[in-house]
C-alpha cells in the first residue's frame, strides 16, 4: 500500500480509513486491468480499492467516461514537457497568481485530467493531492506518478475523501462547467481550504443581458452537442478526427481572413491556434481534434455569469475576491475567511 493516504477519509462518513490487503479486484472499481488490490476501509464498513497506488472512490463507469477516453487519446498533447512550449505553465501561474515557491504547503487539484497542471503545481515544492472522476488519473500517474510529493485518487468532486479545511491552496481549472451541479461542486472544493488559504477556479462564461441571447447563436457546438454527447466516445472521436482533417486546409484559408477569420473557424469547430501558440503543424492539428472532441463530448456544459461566480465566493465566506473574464471564460480567486 502506498504511504500517500494520510489525509484520506471516508467520503461517506468522514471517518478515518485504514488499509487491508486483498488479492481480488472488487467489482465496479475504475481500473483498466485486474491487479493486486489493497483496500481502504472505515469503521462504518465502507471500503475502497487501491489499484496501482491510486485509491478509487467511484464506480467504474460514470458521466466523465468521455474525459477518460479523451485524455487517454491525448495523454501528452497539452503537457509542456512533450509539446516543447510553456502553454500550461503560463496558464497555471497566470490563473492562480501563486508564487513559484510553495514548499511545505498542501495543494488540492480537482479535475486533474492527464496532469497538465499537476506538473506545474508540483514544481512549486508543495505536496499536491490530485483528484479526477475519470480514469485519466491513470495517465497522470504514468506521467507524474514517480514524483514523491504527488498523491492521486479517483473520486467525485461532490464526495471528496478529505476533511474540511485540510489544504493551504486548491484549484479547479477547466472542470466546473462539466459537473452536474457547478455551484455545489464549487462549495465542495471551497470547504477543503483552510482559513487564510487560496482558492482558484475557472468556468465557461455565460454573458448577461442581451449578449446572453445573441452569443449562444454563434456557438455552433451548443446546437450539435445534444446529438453527440451520448455517442460512444470512440465513434465520436473518429467522426471528429475525420472532420477536422477534412476541414483543416479550408480552415487555414478562413483563418487568414482579417478580423473575423478566427471566429468563423470556431463556429466551424476548427480550433486553429497558429497565431496564438508556437506549435508545429502536426501539433496544431492535434490540438484542433482534441478541442473539437472536447466541445462535443461532455454530458454537461453549464456556463456561469460573473455575478453568479462572485456570489459563490461571497457565500462561502471568501475575502479579497477577484472574478473576471480570463483564459477559459471566467476566473475566480479568493482567500478563505
Amino acid at each position: 500500500l502506498p504511504t500517500k493516504t494520510v489525509m484520506l477519509v471516508c467520503p461517506h462518513c468522514q471517518s478515518p480509513l485504514r488499509d487491508i490487503e486483498s488479492d481480488s479486484q472488487p467489482s465496479g472499481v475504475a481500473v483498466a486491468t485486474a491487479e493486486q488490490v489493497c483496500t481502504l476501509t472505515c469503521d462504518q464498513g465502507h471500503s475502497f480499492p487501491v489499484v496501482r497506488e491510486i485509491p478509487r472512490f467511484v464506480p467504474e463507469s460514470n458521466y466523465a467516461d468521455c474525459f477518460g477516453f479523451q485524455w487517454t487519446k491525448h495523454a501528452k498533447t497539452q503537457h509542456d514537457q512533450f509539446s516543447g512550449v510553456s502553454i500550461s505553465e503560463e496558464r497555471f501561474f497566470n490563473e492562480t497568481k501563486w508564487p513559484r515557491d510553495l514548499h511545505g504547503e498542501l495543494i488540492l487539484e480537482v479535475g486533474c485530467g492527464s496532469g497538465r497542471f499537476t506538473t506545474h503545481a508540483l514544481s512549486t515544492g508543495a505536496d499536491v493531492y490530485s483528484v479526477d472522476l475519470s480514469n485519466a488519473v491513470e495517465i497522470n500517474h504514468e506521467i507524474n506518478g514517480a514524483h514523491p510529493r504527488l498523491h492521486l485518487c479517483q473520486a467525485d468532486i461532490l464526495s471528496l475523501p478529505f476533511r474540511e479545511q485540510s489544504f493551504d491552496r486548491a484549484f479547479c481549472i477547466g472542470v466546473l462547467q462539466h459537473t452536474p451541479d457547478p455551484e455545489s461542486s464549487f462549495h465542495a472544493i471551497a470547504q477543503c481550504v483552510r482559513s487564510g488559504g487560496s482558492l482558484v477556479v475557472d468556468v465557461y462564461d455565460k454573458r448577461e443581458g442581451l449578449l446572453s441571447i445573441v452569443e449562444p447563436l454563434f456557438r455552433t457546438y451548443l446546437w450539435i452537442r445534444p446529438l453527440t454527447k451520448n455517442m460512444r466516445p470512440e465513434a465520436l472521436y473518429n467522426l471528429v478526427n475525420s472532420y477536422v482533417n477534412f476541414m483543416w486546409p479550408i480552415g487555414r484559408a478562413i483563418g487568414a481572413i482579417p478580423v473575423v477569420g478566427r471566429k468563423l473557424n470556431k463556429m466551424l469547430l476548427i480550433h486553429d491556434y497558429r497565431r496564438r501558440f508556437e506549435l508545429s503543424e502536426d501539433q496544431l492539428r492535434e490540438w484542433a481534434v482534441l478541442d473539437a472532441f472536447d466541445n462535443l463530448s461532455p454530458q454537461y456544459d453549464q456556463r456561469q455569469t460573473l455575478s453568479t461566480v462572485r456570489r459563490w465566493f461571497d457565500e462561502a465566506g471568501f475575502r479579497d475576491v477577484e472574478v473576471h473574464y480570463g483564459y477559459n471564460g471566467i476566473e475566480g480567486r479568493g482567500i478563505a475567511g
